[in-house]
């Protein structure tokens, strides 16, 4: 194995690199875990290592009787027993090679990305060729934290060490052209020099390339090649009712977001319930939701999720009478802000490329489009719930006003109110009647909407001092801003 023989080659020790003969203290495998995995960071490399079988004064190879895959901690295998007692979990792998005929493993460790990691709550870190802990070392934390701030995931390395052609059998760089509408390069170096533009790939000082989180999470061909990615594909689950006790289908998406964004929300439309409506002549079937919110949607998980929560990816559930839409990480917004702020997004760049291939919307119209297709289509106001780690906004099935609860009545006014305000229309009761279809002769239904918002704290009035009939509503955050 190549890579063992170069490790063995560095011209000094490194604080990436430990050498090991039999050492498979389980405790202190895990405290080497925390600590390369940190010192990577550091140091500003993608991986850490570390190699048993070799001497470590020499760097002789001399091979070695661990084996790995048959360590159990308990009755629990040693890498499961490692992830557990890891925080946050960074992805690692060990691997059994054989060496000149000799016994060799490699194990292989990510960098930490966005906080130190720790292994059963201690973090550890290289100070030269020791493994300290990294409270000892105040300087050195503080040069870690301000790493984190610097890097990204998008800057991330999915996999390394391959050739040009590797690279193009991992990517669907034609898909990459085919979204932003350019010319297919004629040679394989035009191909390779445009991913390197883009940030998709990187090469090192070897010449060898590597793929970053970038290229791979938006243009892999198969994420399942990519172990440290494959947790993030779309996950899609349609279920028998209101509930989730039957699954009746349920699919892991395989593609890049982006190369596999069409196919996707073509799958997901697929499987949305559908009305019959019958119009002066002909009888046509409607869908339940709108496309474009549900792209939007769909779009917005995939690139607002925060990447560092590991174990759990974007997921769509299909409920007879609800849409759920899910992604880890809590907003940078107040989500009663999603219409009027200005969007935030921890992955910058994800987001322009998929801007870029038309797959949402400009920066800051998404939402607004969102709201503006659940009023035409006279749905429910999305919900948007904020559950420990995770956001999740459902779109709710056509209710009639008479079988809304109290909570979807406001939420529906708040939406109406926020569209109007970005829009610099008036609320009014003319207008709310005209939102949910009440008769003129029915505009008290209207004021006591317009009441139930305003007790709850949604909307407030305009001007206070206004006469009755003249009274205009705004959200309740705008309100100071209009007297």
């Amino acid at each position: 194995m190549s890579l063992v023989r170069e490790l063995i080659d560095l011209p000094r020790e490194t604080e990436w690199v430990e050498y090991k003969h039999n050492n498979s203290s389980h405790e202190q495998i895990g405290e080497y875990v925390s600590a390369l995995a940190n010192s990577a960071a550091l140091d500003g490399r993608d991986r850490g290592y570390v190699l048993w079988g070799v001497e470590d004064k020499t760097r002789r190879l001399v091979g070695t009787s661990f084996r790995p895959h048959e360590e159990k901690v308990g009755n629990e295998h040693l890498a499961n027993w490692l992830l557990r007692h890891l925080s946050p979990q960074v992805h690692f792998e060990f691997y059994e090679v054989e060496v000149d005929g000799l016994p060799i493993v490699l194990l292989i460790i990510g960098h930490a990305e966005v906080q130190p990691v720790a292994f059963k709550r201690v973090e550890y870190i290289r100070i030269g060729s020791y493994k300290k802990k990294l409270a000892e070392h105040p300087e050195t934390a503080r040069r870690l934290w301000k790493q984190f701030v610097l890097g990204s995931f998008e800057d991330g390395t999915a996999t390394d060490r391959l050739t040009e052609s590797e690279v193009l059998q991992l990517l669907d760089y034609p898909a990459y052209f085919d979204l932003m509408a350019l010319p297919l390069p004629e040679d394989r170096g035009g191909i390779i020099s445009t991913l390197s533009v883009e940030g998709f790939i990187s090469r090192d000082d070897s010449g060898r390339l590597s793929i970053t989180n970038l290229g791979g999470i938006l243009f892999a061909k198969r994420l399942d090649d990519f172990p440290s990615l494959r947790r993030k594909a779309v996950r899609v689950i349609q279920y028998s009712s209101n509930s989730r006790v039957a699954t009746v289908k349920e699919q892991l998406g395989v593609h890049g977001y982006a190369a596999g964004f069409a196919g996707l929300i073509s799958y997901i439309n697929g499987l949305l319930p559908s009305n019959e409506v019958v119009g002066q002549a002909l009888r046509q079937t409607v869908k339940m939701y709108p496309e474009l919110a549900i792209r939007e949607l769909v779009a917005n998980a995939l690139i607002h999720q925060d990447f560092s929560i590991t174990g759990a990816g974007p997921m769509v559930e299909i409920f007879d009478d609800r849409i759920e839409i899910t992604n880890p990480g809590l907003p940078l917004i107040d989500p009663l802000r999603f219409i009027d702020s200005p969007p935030r997004s921890r992955n910058e760049r994800l987001g322009t490329i998929m801007r870029r291939g038309g797959i949402c919307e400009e920066r800051g119209s998404g939402w607004d489009k969102i709201g503006l297709e659940i009023e035409l289509h006279q749905l429910p106001a999305p919900l948007i719930e904020v559950d420990n780690d995770h956001t999740r906004v459902t779109l709710l099935s056509y209710r009639a006003l008479k079988d809304m609860d109290r909570s979807d009545r406001v939420r529906a006014v708040y939406l109406h109110t926020c569209l109007r305000y970005v829009s610099r229309q008036k609320v009014t009761n003319t207008s709310i009647r005209e939102r949910f279809g009440i008769s003129q002769q029915n505009s008290a239904k209207a004021s006591r909407l317009i009441k139930e918002a305003v007790e709850d704290g949604m909307i407030a009035l305009r001007d206070p001092h206004a006469p009755l009939r003249l009274r205009e509503y705004v959200p309740s955050w705008a309100a100071s801003s209009t007297l």
